[in-house]
């Protein structure tokens, strides 16, 4: 039986780095060593990594990252996207304090992967979907429906690590990657989606629903 500890594969071996360190400077007093205990400790929270349950309606999109519903808009997405016409984004700000695994948001195939280098400006700031350092997942359905998510670097973090590839066939709520340290990810979903979340609203990667692309004529064009 395959036992899996609740924690990212980097965050095991960087807290395994920081308690040998705790181990050598606790011999220095014992100040020191709750320190280094402290510090041990929060690298296993920051790199928690807890099982989620995915809904079972297949035609839902879930929020790919814990976090803060920053923003829901209509957009015409970055060129580098090349997709045509107008989009709806959703915006996840996640803080130092999230899980800061990635998941996917629909069941699909990856059809193509984007990686730009960029800068490091405040996730809050529009200008971050364009100028800083991101990731571009471009994902299609059983049904033909495609979708894009882009985690993008903040301003503290400054590593995206992604664990797939193109081609690759994912499940709702799989895994895909981490981003260290504050961040943001940004859901580009068809024009004729509804959206079931609202600006400000806690996410939880793999289980909060987003969306549903099968319902779109419901459309609020006063809130959005």
């Amino acid at each position: 039986m395959d036992v899996r500890l609740p924690f990212d594969k980097d965050g095991c071996k960087i807290a395994g780095v920081v308690a040998v360190v705790a181990i050598c400077i606790g011999n220095i007093g014992t100040n020191m060593g709750w320190l280094g205990f402290l510090m041990t400790a929060a690298c296993l929270a920051f790199f928690r990594d807890p099982e989620r349950v995915h809904p079972s309606k297949s035609s839902v999109v879930v929020s790919p990252a814990d976090g803060i519903v920053l923003k829901i808009s209509k957009c015409t997405p970055p060129d580098e996207l090349e997709l045509s016409g107008e989009w709806k984004k959703i915006s996840i700000f996640m803080s130092v304090f999230n899980v800061h695994v990635n998941r996917s948001p629909i069941s699909g195939v990856i059809e193509k992967m984007l990686y730009i280098p960029g800068k490091f400006f405040n996730v809050s700031l529009d200008k971050a979907s364009e100028y800083n350092e991101r990731q571009a997942i471009f994902m299609r359905r059983a049904d033909g429906t495609q979708m894009v998510f882009v985690q993008i670097a903040g301003l503290i973090a400054r590593r995206i690590r992604c664990d797939v590839n193109e081609r690759q066939e994912l499940e709702l709520g799989q895994r895909v990657g981490i981003i260290r340290f504050g961040s943001r990810v940004d859901v580009y979903l068809p024009g004729d989606s509804e959206i079931l979340v609202e600006e400000g609203q806690v996410t939880v990667a793999g289980e909060t629903i987003l969306a549903d692309i099968t319902m779109g004529d419901i459309y609020d064009e006063k809130k959005y």
